[in-house]
């Protein structure tokens, strides 16, 4: 949907927005994967390092191509439409991925399981796209300042980039376990 829409008003925020939540659909997937050979140590490791491998490489290619069209945006001067859809979609996402986020840390505290904690991270970088999502598109559609996008796309790049970088080098997020410090 946010694809679609951003397509339609020509917003590279937007459709960034969309494709990163394809990649987090993806990476839910792999997840999902995962924890399906959980009683196979090695290949439950190798199956996750290849999942953070290629949802990293998909997180990386997303920020090549929001750093592109970002910059193109500006040195052209493109204006995107106003996207009610996407005001709509970010106030949405706005609303429910701090509650998919605590969902998901909940269940990865009850089994135990860092990929969940680090899904549960996902979603939390989710909101703060949206955030940064949502501001582009009501400076655009309220004062007029086309800019906006392009910049709110730009703005996305490093978060989108970091966790493209940790899915490469492997990390599993061990560190959004919750640890027990009680002896």
């Amino acid at each position: 949907m946010a694809v679609i829409a951003g397509a339609v008003a020509g917003s590279v925020s937007l459709v960034g927005f969309g494709i990163d939540s394809f990649i987090e659909m993806t990476s839910g997937a792999a997840l999902l994967w995962r924890m399906s050979v959980d009683e196979d140590t090695h290949r439950r490791e190798r199956n996750e390092r290849l999942a953070l491998r290629i949802v990293g490489a998909c997180f990386l290619a997303l920020a090549a191509y929001i750093t592109f069209e970002s910059v193109r945006d500006l040195m052209q001067r493109n204006a995107p439409e106003r996207s009610v859809a996407g005001i709509v979609l970010a106030c949405a996402s706005l609303m429910a991925m701090p509650l998919l986020a605590r969902a998901k840390r909940s269940v990865g505290s009850q089994l135990a399981s860092a990929a969940m904690h680090a899904d549960a991270r996902q979603a939390d970088f989710c909101t703060c796209l949206a955030a940064i999502l949502l501001g582009g598109l009501l400076l655009n559609a309220l004062l007029g300042w086309w800019w906006a996008d392009p910049v709110a796309g730009l703005l996305m790049v490093p978060i989108i980039a970091k966790e493209g970088l940790e899915g490469l080098q492997g990390k599993t997020c061990d560190d959004c376990m919750p640890h027990n410090t009680a002896s």
